[in-house]
């Protein structure tokens, strides 16, 4: 029998009306919010106004689903193989700057069964980024192989796992071929670029995603479902972040993870908050940010760039290409973000200096706390705990395992295992395949990845007011106030491979 969560979280809701009015959501009077600047809650002049919302809009449904993919290193080439593994998708188009690895990836994807175009070549220089973006704000494509790409007829979705600053462009070009769209972490560096890619969504009917952001793995579902029944009482606060070391990376000198530098070269550029999502995404879901919650403002700090200074002088060569790079983003970046409930959520970023690698897992309410502090995958393994009241006493935390029955059932689908971040990739490429297979509405879409993306620029305005809280745009228009379904989902009742 199918499990249906969505009676008990509206029950749930329902009952937490009382004490969300007494947080501030009749107003946005509540902690710093009311001294938060306005001006970074506007749309900016050009962008078009909305046509229309795209809540609740299904997919169109389709028996194959057919992807392209943008992007083919590290991250795109093992991305386009998850995706060809699924017995319902063909890969039909694939794209890099690089022919040795369009081809290279290629000859994997047609040894799996498939038979992909290939697109290769181009300028993928920070500036031709910028030129694209200014093109795509003008509804315009660049003279670049995959906006060829993406007028092919035979492509339903797009995925975009290039450096950061070729997202939108190749978002909004997506869309304005009539594709749907997900690019990785961050949808964009801007926020007019932000509110572009939400315009072209409702303009275009065409959905815009955010991926890889971590809601689909076995833990952070866990305590959605366990949030969702009122385990930890009224939600007051959570956490999350990305902590990982990764300036070996960045120099080049563990692999070449990163071409031509384009991570590094961000931290040359501006202080902020880069990558929210991993640690962000799965409280914002907890929490039913754009359903029933949102983001109201924030406040953001971070402290002196020195990690990278001090890795270059220990390790990188005198020949070195990054000698005489100045890098002005900070260590660790930590922002705080109010919701219209009043609820707090802390944000961290942290790649410049040695940590093992943690998403910083935390959701605490009236009943108790969760706190995972390795994001590794599985549930108990290596920090994972809990303490909920009744449940525990005496101050002594207790076990995760034991709150399996709470698992959701994306994780009691018995032909997918979850792998990738603790299972969230091949969970969420299955769980994509099967929202467009069945024509459902998406567990998130274009207002979730705006959102989730936005404390990106907005650290960047605050750090460059010296810490002065901003206020968060409502990308809804209003409709974040109604109930419905999100990463929480009902269990389809109509899929063929769905648990009896």
């Amino acid at each position: 029998m199918a499990q249906d969560f969505s009676s008990s979280r509206r029950a749930f809701l329902k009952g937490g009306t009382a004490s969300g009015a007494a947080l501030g959501i009749s107003g946005l009077a509540g902690g710093f919010t009311a001294e938060a600047a306005a001006d970074t809650a506007r749309a900016p002049a050009g962008v078009a106004a909305p046509k229309g919302s795209m809540i609740g809009v299904p997919f169109e449904p389709r028996d194959v689903v057919r992807v392209a993919v943008i992007g083919l290193g590290n991250r795109g080439g093992g991305m386009a193989e998850l995706w060809a593994q699924h017995p319902d998708v063909r890969v039909t188009a694939i794209c890099d700057v690089r022919p040795e690895r369009v081809e290279s990836v290629a000859a994997q994807l047609r040894s799996m069964g498939h038979d992909p175009a290939t697109y290769a070549g181009g300028d993928p220089s920070y500036e031709a980024a910028l030129d694209a973006s200014e093109l795509a704000m003008n509804n315009r494509d660049a003279d670049q192989p995959y906006a060829e790409m993406c007028a092919r007829d035979d492509i339903d979705f797009i995925y975009v796992p290039t450096p950061w600053e070729w997202h939108f462009p190749m978002a909004m070009t997506a869309m304005r071929h009539g594709k749907h769209v997900g690019t990785e972490v961050p949808l964009t560096m801007e926020m007019d670029h932000l509110w572009a890619l939400v315009a072209a969504s409702e303009r275009t009917r065409r959905h815009c995603f955010l991926m890889e952001q971590i809601v689909y793995s076995q833990n952070e579902m866990r305590i959605l479902r366990m949030a969702h029944e009122g385990k930890f009482g009224d939600l007051l606060h959570g956490a999350g972040g990305y902590n990982h070391d990764i300036r070996g990376l960045m120099f080049g000198l563990e692999g070449s993870y990163y071409p031509s530098n384009w991570r590094r070269l961000w931290h040359t550029r501006r202080d902020g908050c880069f990558y929210p999502t991993h640690g962000l995404a799965p409280i914002a879901a907890c929490m039913d940010i754009n359903r029933g919650d949102r983001f109201t403002s924030l406040i953001s700090g971070s402290t002196p760039a020195m990690g990278l200074e001090l890795y270059r002088e220990e390790h990188a060569p005198p020949d070195h290409d990054s000698w005489g790079e100045d890098y002005v983003a900070g260590d660790r970046s930590v922002t705080l973000v109010e919701t219209a409930r009043g609820r707090l959520i802390r944000v961290e970023h942290d790649v410049s200096h040695p940590h093992p690698y943690s998403r910083l897992n935390h959701l605490a309410g009236t009943r108790g706390i969760f706190e995972d502090f390795t994001g590794g995958s599985g549930t108990d393994g290596g920090g994972t705990r809990i303490y909920l009241e009744p449940d525990h006493s005496g101050h002594e935390w207790g076990s995760f395992d034991a709150y399996a029955d709470f698992d959701h059932w994306m994780w009691k689908f018995p032909d997918d295992p979850g792998t990738g971040h603790g299972g969230s990739d091949s969970k969420e490429v299955w769980r994509f395949v099967q929202m467009m297979k069945l024509g459902l509405v998406p567990d998130h879409d274009v207002y979730d990845g705006a959102v989730w993306t936005v404390v990106n620029p907005l650290s960047t305005k605050s750090l460059e007011r010296n810490g002065a809280p901003v206020q968060i745009p409502d990308f809804t228009g209003g409709h974040w106030r109604e109930y419905r379904d999100g990463i929480d989902s009902p269990r389809p009742t109509e899929s063929r491979t769905a648990v009896a």
